[in-house]
């Protein structure tokens, strides 16, 4: 009979169904009961918690609220539906508006054990890493660690901002769930054997972006000191961002494309439409001015609040909570996101203009002398002769160079201040497969999310190499990063044999992350001189 009920269960994991619960780890919280599942390797987990009421009817467009009451013990054992992503239609069955759920995933009978806080990313226009499994960091950790996982709006539905939100709705949304989601942990984590005193949030890219913002949140005051005590960002990502009356043509132009416009009360109208009507609208447009829209329409907003002013300024006035970080980036950054074909210099300067939109002339001559003074000295299969000279540019404005500017300033303030040293670490992610070198691609941006989750417990396709040729560099990462989140400090618990890494300071050494090679190094002189010109330029483009 337990034969029986074993296979019963590897059955339904491997077929999608939802897997039989444990009778005894039902979660008593007191808005819902949650009934979850305990696998047979020790770790448990809880799916599709519900963090947030629905943010449907006149919640769209609000701040989040607080879950409704449910009398009935619910189901944990699936995941809820992820947040609709900006210009995706028909809406994917996996994909809704009612969306604000979360995972836990501990070790069977854990108790006050550190909390990792994964906040993922999809430039705030979708969710990329959705239903990712802890369960392999969790066993990584020696079983010393509970994972959160969870799903904020996105697009529209998170970011939209207008004189009409900023006086009938709420902006930042997205952010404020994020922030709803950290109450949530302070609130009820401890029932699921994690430490609200102990919580470590991590990112990738919109998510990494968006640790930033919750730094310097509030002007850096410290009003979210509570929530969280440390953080770690790959390849934070840092585009315009705009104020409310700069984004007031996204929400005109879809009132305009909704019908709307001519309402008496145009956010009541949009409040009103069906999802499938809003959702047929909810397409990407370019910047006034722009060719082209650009990758990511819908951004964070200075609210003047939650978003005090942009956030070089912030990290460069030290208005940022003094906590333990890290922070990163990949050789590649850009190569993913640029226009394959780029073939010349003004095809470059069209699609940096459209994604960064205050750019001046002047200023786009020095980054072309910067990265594309001449073509690119290798030329890939089926690339234009300026694609990596375009990727180069955007993957240190967008990422490199930002990720460099904050470790600077960490740095700067733990020398400056007469408080206690503050320990910020930067890594540069180098790990290649055969394939990415072949096609161009090379180390491309956030591909460490497969080391550092394991490419088995990712929802998308880890490179194949992670389970054969660089199958090294996984216990390396997830040594790195447990330790981080057990310790606030990437060495305590580091894989056996990995080299110390050591503080980014003035010496601007960092992690260089290659299977069988990793080892401190000193960031180029060459970079640092770009990254220079291009954080000069930040406050200008609105970064």
């Amino acid at each position: 009979m337990v034969l029986l009920l074993l296979s019963v269960v590897a059955l339904s994991l491997g077929l999608g169904i939802a897997p039989v619960a444990a009778q005894n780890n039902t979660k008593h919280l007191d808005y819902a009961s949650y009934r979850g599942y305990d696998q047979a390797n020790g770790v448990s987990f809880w799916k599709g918690m519900r963090y947030a009421a629905a943010p449907t009817g006149s919640l769209r467009f609000a701040g989040p609220q607080d879950p409704d009451v449910e009398v009935e013990v619910q189901d944990a054992t699936t995941d809820g539906a992820r947040c609709i992503a900006t210009s995706t239609y028909p809406i994917p069955s996996t994909q809704s508006e009612d969306c604000l759920f979360l995972d836990v995933f501990a070790p069977t009978n854990a108790t006050d054990l550190p909390v990792y806080f994964f906040i993922q990313g999809g430039g705030y226009n979708s969710l990329s890493n959705a239903d990712y499994d802890g369960t392999g960091l969790i066993e990584a950790s020696g079983y010393n660690i509970v994972v959160v996982t969870f799903n904020y709006r996105v697009g529209p539905y998170g970011f939209l901002a207008s004189q009409e939100v900023e006086e009938s709705g709420s902006l930042n949304n997205g952010l404020k769930d994020m922030i709803k989601a950290l109450q949530w942990v302070q609130k009820y984590i401890h029932a699921f054997g994690g430490d609200p005193g102990h919580v470590t949030i991590g990112g990738d890219s919109a998510g990494a972006g968006a640790i930033t913002l919750l730094l310097t949140s509030y002007d850096g005051s410290g009003k979210l000191d509570n929530l969280f005590h440390a953080a770690a960002a790959e390849s934070q990502s840092f585009g315009p961002q705009l104020t409310v009356s700069q984004s007031q043509f996204q929400y005109d132009n879809l009132t305009e494309r909704t019908g709307c416009a001519d309402a008496s009360n145009t956010l009541q109208c949009l409040r009103g439409l069906d999802i499938d009507t809003l959702q047929q609208q909810n397409i990407a447009t370019p910047f006034p001015n722009g060719v082209d829209a650009p990758l990511y329409p819908y951004s964070p907003t200075i609210d003047h609040d939650l978003v005090s002013d942009y956030t070089y300024a912030l990290f460069g006035a030290g208005r940022f909570m003094k906590i333990p970080v890290i922070f990163g980036d990949d050789t590649n950054e850009g190569t993913i996101f640029t226009p394959h074909s780029t073939s010349s210099v003004a095809e470059a300067d069209v699609f940096l203009r459209d994604n960064f939109p205050a750019y001046t002339d002047s200023q786009l001559a020095t980054i072309n002398s910067l990265y594309m003074s001449q073509p690119d000295a290798v030329v890939y299969p089926n690339a234009g002769t300026y694609w990596r000279g375009v990727s180069n540019a955007y993957g240190e404005i967008r990422y490199i160079c930002p990720g460099i500017y904050i470790s600077t300033a960490y740095n700067n303030f733990s020398t400056s201040s007469s408080s206690d040293f503050v320990p910020s670490w930067n890594y540069h992610y180098a790990v290649l497969d055969d394939s990415a070198i072949t096609s161009g691609y090379g180390t491309q941006h956030t591909i460490e999310i497969n080391a550092i989750w394991g490419p088995e417990y990712v929802s998308g396709s880890a490179p194949a190499s992670y389970s054969t040729t660089n199958a090294a560099i996984v216990p390396v990462m997830q040594g790195y990063w447990t330790s981080f989140i057990r310790a606030y400090d990437p060495n305590t618990y580091r894989a056996p044999g990995s080299p110390e890494w050591r503080p980014w300071g003035a010496d601007k050494q960092r992690l260089f992350i290659r299977t069988n090679e990793t080892q401190m190094e000193t960031a180029e002189e060459a970079q640092l001189e770009r990254c220079d010109v291009v954080q000069g330029m930040a406050v200008l483009l609105e970064q």
